[in-house]
């Protein structure tokens, strides 16, 4: 007898790797390497223990839509509109700042691989209006073939070149920061890092709407199976590349004297570097490997805030809403929130244009705390009646996922207090 369960999962194969495109980008070639950099192997801790513990609230976001055939912004309706208020606030708390540091990361790897002369600025502001045109044409599907290319190469290429800078790396520790090096550039760091990592727990949302596309595009609705299996390749493959970073930072930047740079081209051509055991032949490929990821992770940033912004509007008026695709007014609702998001975040680009780092720490420490109550509501929504049993997490997944609010709320907290008493 003939087996399709390959075929079956090859329809339901790519919201994991959309995943993959969005986290692998600030938190990964910004964060990651400034910490293995800084500080070598002393938070590859964190890095660790912001993967374990974030695991559940992102599963659960393809996992509810996999189950219920609509998105979590549905299931946050049906908690009631208090869920879509706290979302609401949330959501206008970080969309500006997140949009900014993604894009303004990818301007910098433009700098830098075509040697531009332009300001941040500039090459961020035409990066948005690309990627708007690209999304209006061509929508989901560019998406989600760009990435599966971009991603691959990259992952290669990063596991190559972590495998010949081992060698290197100082593996006598330490292997945690002392507590004199405890000062407020160090928790910031810190914050941040765990804050963008694997990402910040918004995808979870835009992840749900991706499936809903791809069982729209290929009109298969995926397994639990299928859809848990798409979601951790995607997600354990972010995390090993998180680790790379940080040991490819700790390999070539830990202790060589160099400043690590703050303006955008300076700092991407800096990660750029990162490669450099490959070969000389290797950065034009590196290079553009690296922009591609960051400009996959800038067309889902600049698409997936307005397409949340635009089924949220909906939820408001109305109990129950399809997710499969945008209505008239969800379309026009979106364009509207696409160009408003986008003038946002380039007015924050031109308050930090000369001075990446700062943005970053910004965006990312703003996603850290609000990390905690968005892994709350995706697990009240994914332990829900609506939920059929088949799809529902087993009783130790429920504990882990209640572990990992835990996590996110005591490191929320004592970042507060660290912070309220300097």
């Amino acid at each position: 007898m003939h087996d399709d369960r390959p075929r079956s999962f090859a329809k339901a194969l790519g919201p994991g790797l959309l995943f993959a495109g969005a986290a692998v980008g600030v938190s990964h070639l910004v964060q990651a390497t400034r910490a293995g950099a800084l500080f070598g192997l002393s938070l590859v801790v964190f890095i660790v223990l912001a993967n374990i513990f974030k695991y559940p609230a992102f599963q659960f976001g393809p996992r509810y839509a996999a189950a219920t055939g609509t998105s979590l912004l549905q299931g946050y309706r049906r908690q009631g509109r208090w869920a879509l208020i706290v979302y609401s606030l949330l959501t206008a708390g970080t969309m500006l700042t997140v949009q900014a540091a993604v894009v303004m990361t990818t301007a910098g790897l433009f700098i830098a691989v075509f040697e531009l002369s332009l300001s941040p600025l500039v090459v961020s502001a035409v990066l948005t209006v690309i990627a708007a045109l690209l999304l209006a044409t061509g929508g989901y599907k560019i998406l989600d073939r760009l990435i599966k290319v971009v991603v691959a190469v990259l992952t290669v290429a990063t596991f190559a070149a972590t495998a010949m800078v081992l060698p290197d790396v100082s593996w006598s520790g330490p292997w945690f920061v002392p507590s004199e090096a405890w000062d407020t550039g160090t928790v910031l760091l810190v914050a941040g890092l765990i804050g963008w990592m694997p990402s910040a727990i918004d995808i979870s949302i835009w992840h749900s709407l991706w499936t809903l596309e791809r069982a729209n595009e290929t009109g298969h609705r995926p397994s639990a199976r299928e859809t848990l299996l798409d979601f951790n390749i995607g997600y354990i493959g972010t995390a090993i590349l998180a680790v790379c970073f940080m040991l490819l930072g700790a390999a070539v930047m830990h202790g060589s004297g160099e400043p690590i740079e703050k303006g955008a081209g300076a700092f991407a051509a800096q990660v750029i570097k990162l490669y450099a055991p490959l070969g000389d032949w290797a950065k034009p490929i590196i290079g553009t490997a690296a922009l591609a990821v960051m400009f996959s992770t800038t067309l889902t940033v600049v698409d997936g805030f307005p397409r949340a912004i635009a089924r949220l509007r909906e939820r408001f008026s109305s109990d129950e809403v399809a997710d499969a695709t945008l209505t008239a007014r969800e379309q026009r609702s979106y364009w509207v929130a696409l160009a408003a998001v986008g003038a946002g975040g380039l007015v924050i680009i031109g308050f930090f244009k000369s001075s990446l780092v700062p943005l970053v720490v910004l965006a990312t420490v703003l996603s850290f705390l609000t990390a905690p109550v968005l892994a709350w509501l995706n697990h009240r929504v994914i332990t829900s009646a609506d939920v059929p049993e088949s799809f529902r997490p087993s009783a130790p997944m429920i504990a882990f996922s209640i572990a990992g609010i835990a996590f996110n709320a005591l490191v929320a907290l004592t970042y507060l207090g660290f912070m309220a008493l300097k």
